[in-house]
């Protein structure tokens, strides 16, 4: 111990000998390694409080700083704050946080109440994560249930030099258990969320696996190099490939093959005997407090019927330290083997567990054995804080942990202790034996939690610091379901309130996977209502994972006006109106009908494949639970049911003549059956790793198989050879999907690798290589770094279009041009496959999330067809709404906004388009430079006679309408009286003219690329005023209202407001740290908003030039800008007390407070600009994608 440390503790030894009472802070100070159980039990025999202290103390002074450390955050935590701030001065710098702060952070589990080390096992694991080397890799703990391995894994990292050397960027522990991939996803979530507290990568936890498993990644490399990431009590290896990602990795399982699909280098740790005899007489001889010489006879002989499993020992010697002369009593019970479990596992010998647990709950006190049954409900690896209990017994905190200490001084519970509050678990086992044993109850234990939660709880009053709350968002619906209490869990799930707060404490993916789970039982409500809610989640899951969180009702209100969604947001949406709350309806919003037309589930776990048989009249389905069903098409009724492999099957396909089905699968082989009988025909095993996709030629007659495996390897198969016929090599990464062209002629493959790959069948070369992550990187999902795989494809019938899959979408693509044609939504999680229908007009998708759906392909494309270009004109009259836009096929159409109605006007290549303010002329700009007018009534088009030589950006007319405006890239202005045909440039900018603003008295404002704003009179064609704004582009200027002023707004950061009398700015505005892009004045000119790159808004006094609010909800520093990219538009209210914001969405603001008051998410984003009428009611915006909405402000 330093010398600086050692006098502070001399110095204070009198203070602290008088106050603190030993037993707890050792407990502390034993879980971080720096004191042993013996030591502990040479300061508890000393006869008073102050001779332990002291004891302790002297104890302390012969360690080194690591000890220090431990004892000042033992005093920290058990509320000697007084004796802690004493001792702070003396803290020893150490080179890394200390282990308890270390493992504790890292979720590593507490020490059991009796604890011996198993030396040789600890050094062993020790030994296998020395020889990793800092280099990514796997250490397995294997061994039977209850041998011990998650306490010596444990024990094995509360070493702090070894920590020091190996792993100084910490250590992470998941409880992982046996799971399905919604469960793992969690897992993963909140893993992520423990290594981006500050969420310095993403705002947005991950909505798949896969996106999952790339985070973790990037975390791992770029935030926690060098710590190693501890997987407890795996079960399955397709777990493992979701933590495959350049870690070091140590695992405990009951299973060492577990490794085998994962790369790196492994080590293994066999913990097969469980413990020795001599550990479990030390064990029992710390529970009886005798030396283990003096241990009777029988110690020999229960140690023997315990079979080595620690947990059994422990549970003994728990009973005989409560009655130290029961040793034959004991013994005889465990012979006897009286409790016959019901089901018993084949993995392990549950007898002596199953013996010792019996005994156990038989010998607790007749009043606390009831408390010990309600534990049946607590589900594996699930640490539940003590408020649950306190709620469920109705009690104080005090006699519920009383009770509980009871249940773990006789190991039947276990305690982990985090700051001050405990949290208690059973382990797997003991869950089981519970689960066996109270079966018939069950149901009412259940019932008997919720109806408890419900007297102590109401929902909208659960906050997320009450120390029980996290457990309820989190099992609320399971004990609901699990009760039969199916009234109650449709009321919860089907309720916007409780999406609301579950998602924003916990993300989107647990309640998905609460959908799909109860299924059947909200299906049984009220299917559409099910449907309903899916659809919502499914859509704005990418939205309800991000901060700051996005308001419910605001999204439910964006449902069709059927969707129960819709109507609760509604209801609630009014009732908050009242209170000055602001919301938006998006009125032209399409009644979006639900495009798929069937939905099964055939199957037990996720649904990886299906596929039409050649006439169209079955479907042939494949997944996770090992299985082949085929059912009919029409009406979803099972034919046939195979257990087809030895591991998950990834893919089928019927052959072209319907007789034969193909499968493949996870253990490397590739299967033809019988398609009516199931009777197996041929069995193929050259691929080296799982085997991921299959699929038949289209021509009958001669048959061939193509399949794509991890091995990065294409092979073609002839059902008359033995062997392949041919292997195809060029992906670099995991072949997804294969899939022949209708003529047979060519191969599609998709990979991992992101690209799309064209083989020529007759000479297996590659013809072609698409790079298909390229489409991706302009859709609406954060654009993190992430890859795009490329799921799968399927062909149209005349080859002329190919369907790709991605995340939870699917796009359709034209082969030749690669251009879009269609995406759809509807699965709630990753989409395994896509196919169409023999005939094309429908189409399969297969999903996680357990449904298998059908689509029109006709309602799809139709959906998605039309796009609008961002530059549109908006003329606002009375109650009319009318909007001037140009679609992706070069039609100029005219909406009206309330009815939807669409009158097309013409078709041209249009860069930019205007109303007359009557309403009676459209004038649009080509990219050919020509300006044209149609007359509305007639359809007659006027067109100007010498057009701009280039592309023109900006077109208006002036108030009378006889005089039409226009600016082009060629850095002119044009000014055309059309009715006379004279027209005249405006020539003096430098470079391209930005935009213009037209001023009373026939005068016009321009801006310009070469950083100056003119202003013109549009009679003479003269400049009048030069002004020189800014060194960079002048990307955006306001007029203010009383006409005396204006902004000016620059790449160069800042703004400017001038008055048109001075050619010096009155105020220079700076703060802003990205493109000043826009700027406007208020209705009394008092104010001026500024809004720049980084998504920040702020709010100036125009008089004298000072900042009066910064209007940004979320810092810069913390992750994402505000405002989802740029901030490209702003329009203040008339009253000027609230201003809306464009940029990735729509903002608006409270301009008194500066806070945001509402968010509208668009599906697209980068909206360019917003038209808002003049009461401030409506607003109309065009998205990235083309969609068009016009919102208006609920009343």
């Amino acid at each position: 111990m330093d010398a600086k440390a050692r006098n502070y503790l001399l110095q204070h030894r009198e203070a602290l000998e008088k106050d603190i009472k030993t037993s707890y802070v050792m407990d502390h100070m034993i879980s971080d390694g720096v004191l042993t159980l013996s030591e502990e039990e040479k300061v508890k025999n000393e006869p008073t409080q102050q001779r332990r202290a002291a004891m302790l103390i002297k104890m302390i002074l012969k360690k080194d700083n690591y000890s220090y450390i431990s004892f000042y955050n033992a005093l920290l935590h058990e509320g000697y704050k007084d004796l802690a701030v004493l001792l702070h001065g003396g803290l020893p710098v150490v080179s890394s946080s200390n282990v308890r702060t270390v493992l504790c952070e890292g979720g590593v589990p507490q020490r059991p109440v009796v604890f011996v080390t198993r030396k040789k096992l600890v050094n062993a694991i020790q030994q296998k994560l020395f020889k990793l080397n800092g280099e990514p890799g796997w250490v397995t703990v294997y061994g039977m249930a209850g041998c011990g391995k998650s306490v010596l894994a444990a024990e094995a990292i509360r070493d702090h030099v070894f920590l020091e050397s190996c792993f100084p960027g910490g250590v992470h522990w998941v409880s992982v258990g046996k799971q399905d991939k919604s469960g793992l996803l969690m897992k993963l979530q909140n893993l992520c969320t423990r290594l981006d507290q500050d969420e310095t990568f993403s705002q947005r936890l991950p909505l798949n696996i896969e996106e999952a498993k790339d985070r973790l990644r990037i975390l791992m490399l770029r935030k926690h190099p060098r710590s190693l990431l501890i997987l407890d009590d795996i079960w399955d290896p397709w777990v493992l490939k979701a933590f495959d990602n350049q870690c070091q990795i140590l695992l405990t399982t009951r299973d060492k093959s577990v490794t085998d699909s994962v790369m790196g280098p492994k080590h293994v740790v066999p913990v097969e005997s469980g413990l020795g005899k001599e550990k479990g007489l030390e064990i029992l001889s710390l529970f009886v407090n005798m030396k283990k010489s003096d241990l009777p006879e029988q110690a020999h002989s229960i140690i023997k019927e315990c079979k080595g499993s620690p947990l059994v020992v422990s549970l003994i010697g728990a009973l005989l330290r409560d009655f130290p002369t029961r040793w034959d009593y004991y013994l005889k019970q465990l012979q006897n083997k009286q409790f016959k479990r019901i089901r018993k596992s084949s993995s392990y010998d549950y007898e002596a567990l199953d013996e010792a647990m019996s005994i156990s709950v038989e010998m607790l006190r007749e009043d606390i054995k009831g408390y010990y049954t309600d534990l049946s409900i607590l589900q594996k690896d699930v640490k539940v804080p003590t408020k649950v209990l306190c709620v469920l017994w109705d009690m104080e905190t005090e006699e519920v942990e009383d009770i509980l200490q009871e249940f773990v001084n006789k190991s039947l519970l276990f305690c982990d202790r985090n700051g001050k509050s405990f949290c208690y678990y059973l382990h797997d086992l003991q869950v089981d034996f519970l689960t066996e044993k109270n079966r018939s109850q069950l149901q009412d234990l259940h019932k008997k939690i919720i109806i408890q939660f419900q007297r102590h709880h109401q929902l909208h009053n659960l906050s997320p610091d009450q120390e029980d709350c996290m457990y309820w968002y989190n099992f609320l619906a399971y004990h609901m379901a699990s009760a039969n209490m199916h009234k109650e869990l449709c009321a919860l799930m089907f309720s916007l309130d409780w999406i609301k707060a579950k998602t924003e404490l916990v993300g989107p993916a647990h309640l998905i996977h609460e959908f799909v789970e109860y299924r059947d039982i909200l299906d049984k409500k009220d299917y559409t209502v099910c449907e309903n809610f899916q659809e919502f989640l499914s859509l704005n899951g990418h939205l309800l994972g991000r901060q700051p969180f996005p308001n419910i009702v605001q999204l439910g209100l964006c449902e069709p006006e059927s969707s129960e969604v819709y109507q609760q947001a509604k209801l609630q949406a009014k009732q908050e109106v009242d209170n000055g709350m602001l919301y938006l309806e998006w009125i032209n919003k399409k009644n979006i009908k639900n495009l798929s037309r069937l939905v099964v589930r055939p199957h037990t776990d996720a649904v990886y494949h299906a596929c039409f048989s050649e006439d169209g009249h079955r479907i042939a389905s494949c997944g996770a639970d090992k299985t082949l069903q085929v059912f009919k098409a029409e009406t979803g009724e099972k034919l046939l049911e195979i257990k087809a492999h030895e591991d998950e099957v990834l893919s089928c396909a019927f052959s072209a003549d319907d007789k034969f089905i193909a499968t493949c699968s996870v253990d490397k082989k590739v299967k033809i059956w019988n398609s009516v009988t199931g009777q197996l025909v041929h069995s193929y095993d050259e691929h080296s790793e799982q085997v991921n996709c299959c699929h038949f030629t289209h021509n009958s007659h001669h048959l061939l198989l193509a399949t794509g495996s991890s091995d990065c390897l294409l092979k073609l198969w002839d059902l008359n050879q033995k062997q392949c016929r041919n292997t195809m090599f060029g992906h670099t990464n995991s072949v997804n999907h294969c899939r022949f062209s209708p003529d047979d002629k060519f191969l599609a493959s998709c990979s991992a690798d992101g690209t799309l790959k064209l083989w020529d069948v007759k000479s297996a070369n590659e013809r072609k290589s698409i790079n298909v992550k390229q489409f991706f990187l302009n859709s609406e999902e954060p654009q993190e770094d992430i890859e795009v795989i490329v799921k799968c494809c399927s062909w149209f019938s005349d080859g002329s279009k190919i369907m790709v899959a991605a995340k939870n979408k699917i796009f359709l693509w034209n082969v030749d041009s690669c251009l879009k044609v269609a995406d759809c939504r509807g699965h709630l999680s990753w989409v395994h496959c896509v196919m169409f229908s023999p005939d094309g007009s429908s189409f399969l998708t297969s999903s996680d999330d357990q449904t298998i759906r059908l689509w029109e392909t006709k309602k799809v494309c139709e959906n998605s067809a039309i796009m609008l270009k961002q530059e549109i004109d908006v003329v606002f009259q009375e109650n009319e709404v009318m909007v001037l836009a140009v679609d992706n096929i070069r039609r100029l159409q005219l909406i009206n906004g309330k009815t939807g109605q669409i009158d097309f006007l013409t078709e041209a290549q249009v860069s930019c388009c205007c109303l007359s303010p009557q309403l009676q002329y459209v004038a649009f700009g080509g990219y050919d430079g020509a300006v044209k007018i149609l007359e509305l009534l007639n359809n007659r088009i006027f067109q100007s006679k010498n057009g701009h030589k280039k592309t023109v950006l900006h077109i208006q007319f002036t108030a009378d309408g006889k005089t039409l405006i226009s600016s082009s890239d060629d850095s002119t202005i044009q000014v055309w009286n059309w009715q006379s045909e004279e027209y005249f440039f405006l020539q003096a900018h430098q470079e391209t003219v930005k935009d213009f603003r037209l001023l009373k008295n026939s005068r016009l404002l321009s801006w310009s690329f070469d950083g100056t704003v003119k202003v013109w009179n549009i009679t003479t064609g003269r400049i009048e005023k030069d002004f020189v704004c800014h060194q960079d582009t002048v990307l955006s200027c306001d007029i203010s209202p009383d006409a005396t002023k204006f902004s000016s707004t620059s790449a160069d950061n800042t703004a400017k407001i001038w008055s048109f009398d001075l050619l010096s700015p009155l105020h220079e505005l700076k703060g802003h740290k990205g493109c000043v892009r826009c700027s406007v004045f208020s209705v009394d000119s008092t104010l001026l908003a500024t809004g720049d790159d980084n998504g920040e808004i702020r709010i100036w006094n125009v008089s004298n030039g000072a900042l009066l609010h910064l209007c940004a909800p979320v810092s810069v520093e913390e992750g994402a800008a505000t405002h989802g990219g740029w901030v490209t538009d702003l329009c203040f209210s008339p009253d000027s007390k609230m201003l809306v914001s464009a940029g990735g969405y729509l903002k608006w603001w409270n301009v008194v407070t500066g806070e945001s008051s509402q968010t509208f998410y668009t599906n697209g984003t980068n909206l360019q600009k917003i038209h808002v009428s003049p009461d401030f009611k409506t607003c109309v915006t065009v998205d990235n994608l083309g969609i068009l909405y016009i919102l208006q402000i609920l009343e």
